[in-house]
């Protein structure tokens, strides 16, 4: 005889301990989904790239072991991850504050000159290795340079396409005048125009920056000759037919896809030599050739090419650029200054932006040699000035001289007699050798991105030198540099997160890390 459930009280109780057992097992499926979400960012330990290079070169931007970056404590005493060396660094000597919210310059890129004799020698290596060394230049397989300079016509460094020796102008003519640029061809630099058109297809937004080593030699007044002088300021057709050059340079080289960023007027104006192309160009003639001339032309020219006033060196530049920029019609139409580094020190860079805060700054050339071979202090003279000091004084940019020069420091046209170039090229043995240049110049190009912006970093003096960037996608760049002849502990600081690093002598060192957001990334 069947029981119905309210006769049978042992099925009420099986029936309690199955919902029971159901409720329960719901409350675990829902508890199990919710503890499966990840935490949020904020609760994650995040770390910092580092990539080294040391004096002994025992490091050549070597990636290191990534730091931990902890929450930051007054009295931290977290030792560094660093597998730099292996002594007790229970506290740091001092610490790097960085501050994101107090912004500088923004940055346009990093490179080097793709001189004539550059173009020549890569042109020696096999089809193979000249690609990967492009490759190598400017993406990211390597340095990831973003910018060149060019010389407009021939420098001392330019040869033809044998490798002699060369020097010659767009507008070169036996005798006479040309002001309306009827001979005006730039064939005679097809070595170099082939060379940045293979770059410019590896990097479509590179950035090319040219530079007059000379104007025509029938411009000139006195002897007329490219080594040396000045322009024939008798005449006025010179000074519109030289703005006409510089219209019809910029056009000639666009149509080859190759755009022109920026002009510098005149390559070192206050230095001229008869042993290669040069001329010498007062402030007050430049001031007034960009003025009445060349400002107005590259205006009615539809063309936004910046021009860049001075290129030279900067123990000259507060008087130079004080005349050049202080003329406010001349000024309406500069973007800014450039600047070498064969006399005086990177501090000028900044009086001058003090002076006119509305004008660029631009770091234009500087060039290693055998002069001074030790790696160790080329890497900490280099960091200290340019990488770090351009920066830091509101240079938007770092270039070098030569991309590449020979064994012996050529091939040359007059000029420098033992420079060296970011590689050397052997073209009898099809040998590439990385110089100290390519390796600091390696610590900012590869990973400060053009439209990053330079963010305050505290620097104590005698400590590790350093600079910092927000790059477009958020990352933190920084650069720094111990200099000196022991290793340094230091902690790094930045709103609230903090990480210890311990830099040895004569070393550099990037950090590359994403601040903690509150979101996955």
């Amino acid at each position: 005889m069947n029981m119905g459930w309210r006769e049978h009280p042992k099925r009420w109780i099986i029936l309690l301990i199955a919902v029971c057992c159901v409720g329960a097992g719901i409350w675990l499926i829902l508890n199990r989904n919710e503890q499966s979400i990840p935490p949020p960012i904020a609760d994650k330990q995040t770390a910092a790239e580092v990539w080294l290079t040391t004096g002994d070169q025992q490091n050549l931007l070597t990636p290191q072991k990534p730091i931990p970056i902890t929450e930051h404590h007054d009295a931290d005493t977290s030792t560094s991850d660093s597998a730099t060396q292996e002594s007790d660094t229970s506290s740091s000597e001092f610490t790097i504050q960085i501050d994101p919210d107090k912004t500088y310059q923004t940055m346009d890129g990093f490179g080097a000159a793709m001189t004539g004799s550059s173009a020549h020698l890569i042109n020696q290596l096999p089809v193979e290795q000249q690609e990967q060394l492009l490759k190598e230049l400017f993406t990211t397989e390597g340095l990831n340079m973003d910018m060149v300079r060019h010389t407009i016509g021939a420098s001392d460094y330019s040869v033809d396409e044998s490798g002699v020796a060369s020097s010659y102008t767009y507008d070169d003519i036996e005798s006479g005048t040309d002001y309306d640029m009827q001979h005006f061809s730039i064939d005679k630099d097809q070595e170099v125009v082939n060379m940045l058109e293979r770059v410019a297809g590896l990097k479509p937004d590179l950035k090319v920056l040219g530079t007059p080593w000379t104007a025509p030699a029938w411009m000139k007044y006195g002897e007329k000759t490219t080594n040396g002088w000045y322009l024939d300021y008798s005449d006025p057709q010179v000074y519109e037919a030289y703005a006409r050059y510089f219209v019809k340079y910029i056009e000639a080289y666009q149509a080859k896809g190759i755009p022109i960023y920026g002009i510098t007027l005149q390559n070192e104006p206050e230095f001229t030599s008869d042993k290669y192309p040069s001329m010498s160009m007062g402030a007050e003639e430049q001031a007034m050739f960009i003025r009445d001339y060349f400002g107005p032309a590259l205006q009615d020219a539809g063309l936004d090419t910046r021009i860049i006033a001075y290129d030279h060196n900067w123990d000259q530049a507060i008087e130079y650029t004080s005349k050049v920029l202080g003329d406010e019609q001349a000024a309406d139409y500069i973007d800014g200054s450039a600047f070498h580094c064969y006399a005086g020190d990177p501090s000028a860079m900044s009086e001058v932006h003090d002076r006119f805060p509305d004008k660029h700054i631009y770091f234009t050339e500087c060039s290693g040699g055998e002069w001074s071979a030790d790696f160790g202090e080329n890497l900490s003279w280099q960091m200290s000035n340019l990488i770090i000091g351009a920066p830091r004084n509101w240079a938007k940019n770092v270039l070098l001289w030569n991309i590449a020069l020979n064994p012996q420091g050529g091939p040359t046209n007059g000029g420098c007699e033992n420079c060296r170039g970011v590689v050397t090229i052997d073209p009898e043995r099809d040998e590439i050798t990385r110089n100290v240049e390519y390796y600091t110049l390696g610590h900012i190009s590869r990973y400060v991105r053009p439209g990053a912006v330079r963010i305050d970093s505290s620097q104590e003096q005698g400590k590790i030198e350093n600079v910092a960037f927000r790059n477009p996608d958020g990352t933190i760049v920084l650069v720094a540099a111990n200099t000196g002849e022991v290793e340094v502990s230091f902690n790094v600081v930045m709103e609230g997160d903090s990480f210890q690093y311990v830099l040895p002598s004569q070393s550099a060192a990037t950090f590359r890390w994403n601040p903690k957001t509150g979101v996955e990334r």
